[in-house]
């Protein structure tokens, strides 16, 4: 179903025909949101006028006084103000709703239902309608009505307790993954919950906790505990009973990743060392064997890469067939020529950063690709574009409704 008025895709994306309201804020919902505008859908955010998404004011560094996460997590969207705690700017939702074909909340369960908003209420006027959810516990079981941030997902979708050093606190990736796999599921969801319209013609809820996407990137940590008793834990830089697997100094006073622990590529890794006795010692030459002697494995390696000087070291392990990589800062990532020659970083203009760089749109798609064609919006920039040409309201309605502070 196309709710852009008869109107065929265009090169925008493979998305193009579809218009996705999103009533989120922060990152859960609003990833989603990106995710989807990335490849090409319409992305019309609703913002509390005045102040925004908080997500404006979110990140360390802030350039003339702006975030720079804003421009990324809000790109390819149009802004429209609409206070959605007043009864006619749920009325002015409602409306917008009626002519979308996904919403994308991530308020805590309950919100959209006071707000008038419900589902079953929504498809009265547009049953095709695909409704996003995304929220710390879903929108049903005992903990639902609880705030949950993604931080809460995390710990309790098992993902914190593995994560650090043996001997540490559990420690945090050092970026948002439960929102972002949240909003990652949200989005799979979304599409499959399109596929199923197109024979059916209907809609559904797509619900989406946090702890539940976290806790389903946890591998097999659920059946080793149920059937073998055998309970994860953090393990530091290393995978356990895998070796090599580990990262080691080199003499340019840096780290580098090497992986080796098949037996094949160790034995591509202990000729690059010229040391090819290693494969054959009892000590090394399985997979048990190295996982059992890891500890002895890694100070040798280390003793090795530490007198080569990072760049002839990582071309002798290129050239030997041997997985290894740097440890990548941002500025690493500027300077690589794979990134430059798969443009996996797209720069954009913005009016008060100049040419502003961040990540392409990924996956990669051969036929219907992608991109990034606009940074995130200024608060309220598409009202007249939007409550005027698709709610067809006249100019002097939307000056009042920003009068009485509605939008």
């Amino acid at each position: 179903m196309s709710t852009h008025d008869g109107a065929a895709p265009d090169a925008r994306g493979p998305l193009a025909d579809l218009r996705v309201v999103e009533m989120g804020q922060l990152l859960a919902g609003p990833f989603c949101g990106q995710l989807l505008g990335d490849f090409g859908a319409e992305v019309i955010k609703l913002e509390p006028p005045g102040a925004g998404d908080p997500m404006r004011q979110w990140g360390r560094e802030k350039p003339h006084g702006k975030s720079l996460w804003w421009p990324v997590v809000a790109r390819n969207k149009k802004s429209v103000t609409c206070d959605l705690r007043t009864a006619e700017g749920q009325d002015l939702a409602r409306r917008v709703i009626e002519r979308a074909d996904i919403v994308v909340e991530n308020f805590r369960p309950g919100t959209l239902e006071r707000w008038g908003m419900d589902f079953d209420r929504l498809r009265e006027t547009n049953p095709g309608l695909i409704l996003v959810r995304v929220s710390g516990f879903g929108q049903t079981g005992p903990y639902a009505p609880r705030a949950g941030y993604g931080s809460i997902g995390e710990a309790m979708g098992g993902i914190r307790h593995v994560t650090g050093d043996p001997g540490g606190a559990p420690a945090r990736a050092g970026i948002s993954l439960g929102d972002s796999l949240a909003a990652v599921f949200a989005t799979i969801g979304a599409l499959v919950a399109v596929h199923h319209r197109h024979s059916t013609g209907r809609g559904q809820v797509v619900d989406s906790a946090i702890y539940e996407a976290v806790l389903a990137m946890m591998e097999s940590l659920l059946p080793e505990w149920a059937v073998a008793g055998y309970q994860r834990e953090r393990t530091g830089s290393v995978l356990p009973n895998v070796s090599p697997s580990n990262v080691y100094p080199t003499a340019s006073g840096e780290m580098i990743l090497i992986a080796a622990n098949q037996d094949t590529v160790f034995g591509r890794l202990a000729a690059a060392m010229g040391r090819p006795g290693l494969g054959a010692d009892p000590r090394f030459a399985g997979h048990a064997d190295r996982g059992r002697n890891m500890a002895e494995l890694d100070d040798i390696i280390s003793a090795w890469s530490a007198r080569i000087e990072t760049a002839d070291l990582l071309e002798r392990l290129h050239a030997g067939g041997v997985p290894a990589g740097r440890i990548y800062t941002a500025k690493d990532m500027f300077d690589d020529p794979h990134f430059a020659a798969r443009e996996a970083i797209v720069r954009l203009v913005h009016p008060d950063f100049g040419e502003l760089p961040m990540h392409n749109a990924f996956p990669r798609l051969s036929e219907t690709p992608g991109s990034v064609r606009r940074p995130g919006p200024g608060l309220g920039e598409h009202n007249r574009e939007v409550y005027g040409g698709l709610l067809d309201l006249p100019e002097d309605g939307i000056a009042a409704l920003a009068q009485r502070g509605v939008i």
